[in-house]
């Protein structure tokens, strides 16, 4: 089944079809965000491979908000056979806690290794992107997972990470200490969750924590002739909250406001969930009915579009 991230960048699809015509305003929005994030303030060096960065940053932020981080995609991923490193994976699991007596997934709780060094957390969550990618990825052909072997140890598996990805990261967890940690509401907190109307697209979120719902965004942004990298939003980035916030049809998760955090600019970004849909529609709407007519598309006209799209192909 397709996801919700591929379905928002094809303008064929119904997805981005139905979002775009009910929320074509969007240009203000993009421009206060440029000017209130700023520019960024961790650049990566050269050295650092970008996709696989992001998705370990995203790993250390739940580590540090989540009391119990689920690790299943990346046991899902070291499961798959697309790596022979099994030995090593399951070696970091156990090390994390995320493996019961039974080998079998479990939450990893965070504050039981608080003694651990930055570091260690830095070079455990890159793995464990490592090892959520041989899940996602359309091709692993060139992970470094590939270095290792079935013979390959934790300890080999955890210096994968480049000391500039090390320093990146730590560079990443401090930022988000002082601009997101403070600012996110007490309430409950889901990391990694999935919706209602995920049985009918892909989607699984990166936080939810108090009713607020927050994408992590790692993008340094766009290169200025200055050298510093200036705050963007695109278009599909909104799409992607406001998709969100409409697949949890039962309202499970009491989202009242949507945020995205710039991982690289340290900035927080909130809307409450009522106002932006009523800004980017231009007029007045109500969550609950647009939620019905979000399902609609996904459970007809969707599966339609695949049906076409596959005679077609």
């Amino acid at each position: 089944m397709p996801a919700l991230t591929y379905e928002i960048k094809d303008a064929a699809s119904p997805v981005s079809r139905w979002l775009r015509a009910t929320f074509p305003q969007y240009k203000e929005i993009q421009t206060a965000y440029r000017v209130e994030a700023g520019v960024a303030r961790v650049v990566p060096s050269r050295a650092v491979a970008f996709g696989t960065q992001g998705a370990a940053i995203d790993w250390w932020l739940r580590m540090l908000i989540d009391p119990a981080v689920s690790v299943d995609l990346a046991y899902t991923g070291l499961r798959s056979g697309r790596a022979s490193c099994v030995r090593a994976g399951l070696e970091l699991l156990v090390a994390l806690g995320g493996l019961d007596d039974a080998r079998a997934p479990r939450p990893v709780q965070p504050a039981r290794l608080a003694g651990a060094s930055d570091e260690w957390w830095a070079r455990a969550c890159y793995a464990l992107a490592l090892l959520t990618e041989l899940y996602r990825a359309a091709t692993v052909d060139r992970s470094r997972l590939m270095r290792l072997t079935a013979d390959s140890k934790v300890e080999d598996l955890l210096a994968l990470a480049n000391d500039d990805e090390v320093a990146d990261l730590i560079g990443l967890r401090n930022l988000a200490r002082e601009h997101l940690l403070p600012k996110l509401p007490a309430g409950p907190v889901a990391t990694g969750m999935t919706f209602d109307g995920s049985q009918d697209l892909n989607a699984d979120a990166d936080l939810i924590a108090g009713g607020v719902l927050v994408d992590f965004k790692a993008s340094q942004g766009r290169a200025r002739k200055d050298g510093t990298h200036a705050a963007s939003l695109e278009r599909t980035e909104l799409d992607q909250l406001l998709g969100y916030a409409l697949m949890d049809y039962s309202d499970k998760f009491a989202i009242h406001t949507v945020a995205i955090y710039s991982i690289r600019f340290g900035h927080l970004a909130t809307w409450p969930l009522d106002e932006l849909a009523m800004q980017m529609a231009g007029r007045r709407v109500a969550i609950a009915e647009l939620r019905k007519q979000f399902a609609h598309v996904l459970r007809v006209k969707l599966p339609t579009h695949w049906h076409q799209q596959k005679r077609l192909g």
